[in-house]
């Protein structure tokens, strides 16, 4: 089951985090499919049985590139509905708007008519991974697990 784990990052550290939640897809039994904003195409996301998608806070709500995707993809709409989605933001300080940038992409998949899951109870049990900054070891781990959760719901619901 193909998992796309879609981001958008200009500093580098979302891309980081992307690689750690890609690494959780491959342990859950799912095939990681990374695709940077500028590299993902609508093939991917139909492809996919579930999209886990990030950003770099910037105003409290995901990047312009990010929403673009959504906006430009919106034809897919119909063919997206009851695949799993899932957010992850990284931000530069730790009240800076992680959360409500998640739940800016957590509202375009419940649009596109997408199952919704946040990380794990393991992990923090919340709207997804985030982290300031590069992603330290505890991010790190999150992101692998909410990887791994992701690709076991995309398997569970296919079957």
């Amino acid at each position: 089951m193909k998992v796309l784990v879609l981001y958008f990052s200009k500093g580098g550290n979302t891309a980081k985090l992307a690689k750690d939640i890609a690494k959780g897809v491959e342990a859950g039994g799912g095939e990681a499919v990374i695709k940077t904003t500028a590299d993902v195409t609508k093939d991917d996301f139909l492809d996919a049985g579930g999209v886990i998608a990030g950003s770099p806070v910037y105003f409290g709500v995901m990047a312009a590139e990010l929403k673009r995707i959504f906006d430009e993809f919106v034809s897919t709409r119909r063919k997206m509905e009851n695949k799993v989605g899932a957010a992850f933001a990284t931000g530069g300080h730790p009240t800076g708007g992680k959360e409500t940038t998640m739940m800016s992409i957590i509202q375009c998949m419940l649009i596109y008519g997408m199952i919704i899951v946040g990380d794990p109870m393991d992990a923090s049990g919340h709207y997804g991974v985030g982290c300031v900054g590069a992603p330290d070891e505890t991010a790190a781990d999150d992101g692998f697990k909410l990887g791994k959760r992701v690709a076991q719901l995309c398997t569970r619901i296919q079957n």
